[in-house]
């Protein structure tokens, strides 16, 4: 809680001061600290949590006296040990190396006493001398953030086995009093009264310029409302309806004009002819009278379907069977479905068509191509038509 309410003061501070950076002359500075305490090991205490106030008067923007006040509740290292409160009174001297800028790195020496409080036994005093440095970054010219090292020397028993110590802090300097910057010197140039200038005549008026020539409209050549400079189809057909760039309309997307397309509503991927219909494959194979067999000999010709059928794998496709218009009705229609899924299997098993994919059909002798009056007629309409560009 109380680290959540320090941040936000922090924050409004922040907010409400004005942006500048440095160790000013002449201010004074509260330093709040909070690091850890390292003992010797002969002290019996854990490295403990350290806490320090200290109050600083800047000499001039590099020299800097300050009087901290320390304390540390040092734990006892071992379960027998005892805990005791170490009190640290010291009075430093810092000098600032680049004082101007917001990072401001600095050297310290000092002295003081420490008194250490056991809760157990009698408490102890003793001078020490102490060395280090640390950094300041202001954020503006009251806040900074502060790190600070210091190695401890006990000058009451100056032995090699003396009792030294290591405290290293961080936390946030408050800068005020700084007097007030010297006002800058405004330099008046002294005014030189100007001549009045000599009377200039009047121009002669300039006499209007002629107007300028009416634009030529751009030239639009075939009339279809799109000029030339921005027509990619420039010879369109009079009276076609074109976009914007002067290409007659396209609206099913499948290659064919509008007004060519016999088949206006194509679904998008599917194969279209010339006329803008789906695809449709006639397979040259001589059906027998009455017959549904197809010879090893037109493999060709089911081959041509097989290709036109993976040329589109995300169509469905129809397999459509026709008859010439001898014998009944019903017949024929059942022959000519024979047909269709006599080539649906060969495309199946030799051509490895997936089946979902094909839908066999009759017509019987509903859709003749030819006259059946003639025997070459009869057997151009004995046919099946493939519709490689189908779709549901």
């Amino acid at each position: 809680m109380i680290n959540r309410l320090a941040l936000a003061i922090l924050f409004v501070l922040l907010l409400s001061t004005p942006i500048w950076a440095g160790n000013l002359p002449g201010a004074f500075s509260v330093s709040t600290m909070f690091g850890e305490h390292i003992f010797d090991n002969d002290q019996n205490f854990d490295n403990s949590t350290y806490f320090s106030l200290g109050l600083g008067y800047n000499l001039t923007d590099r020299a800097t006296l300050e009087a901290v006040y320390g304390l540390t509740k040092a734990e006892g290292e071992n379960a027998g040990d005892t805990d005791s409160k170490v009190r640290t009174l010291r009075l430093d001297a810092l000098y600032h190396f680049q004082p101007d800028n917001a990072l401001v790195p600095y050297l310290a020496i000092g002295g003081g006493e420490i008194n250490s409080n056991p809760e157990v036994g009698s408490s102890t005093r003793h001078l020490f001398g102490n060395i280090g440095g640390g950094i300041k970054y202001f954020i503006n010219d009251v806040i900074a953030l502060r790190g600070d090292v210091r190695y401890l020397l006990d000058l009451t028993d100056w032995e090699p086995e003396s009792e030294n110590n290591l405290i290293y802090s961080g936390g946030l300097l408050v800068q005020f009093g700084a007097p007030a910057p010297a006002p800058v010197p405004v330099m008046v140039e002294e005014q030189v009264a100007t001549p009045e200038p000599e009377p200039v005549p009047e121009p002669a008026p300039t006499p209007a310029p002629a107007p300028a020539p009416a634009p030529v409209p751009p030239k639009d050549s075939d009339g279809d409302g799109v000029i030339d400079s921005m027509d990619i189809c420039p010879n369109t057909q009079a009276g076609v309806p074109v976009d914007n760039v002067g290409c007659p309309l396209d609206s099913d997307g499948d290659g064919v004009y509008d007004y060519l397309d016999k088949c206006p509503e194509t679904p998008a991927g599917v194969s279209v002819d010339a006329d803008g219909c789906p695809t449709r494959l006639t397979l040259k194979i001589n059906f027998g009278l009455n017959s549904d067999q197809i010879g090893p000999e037109y493999d060709g010709e089911i081959a041509k379907a097989a290709q036109c059928i993976e040329s589109y794998p995300g169509n469905l496709v129809y397999i459509d069977g026709h008859t010439d218009n001898l014998g009944p009705d019903e017949y024929n229609w059942r022959l000519s479905e024979r047909r269709a899924k006599a080539v649906k299997n060969r495309l199946v098993e030799k051509f490895n068509i997936p089946a979902k994919r094909l839908t066999a059909r009759g017509f019987g002798e509903s859709e003749p191509v030819a006259d059946n009056a003639t025997k070459e007629g009869r057997f151009e309409n004995r046919r099946v038509e493939v519709l490689c560009g189908a779709t549901e």
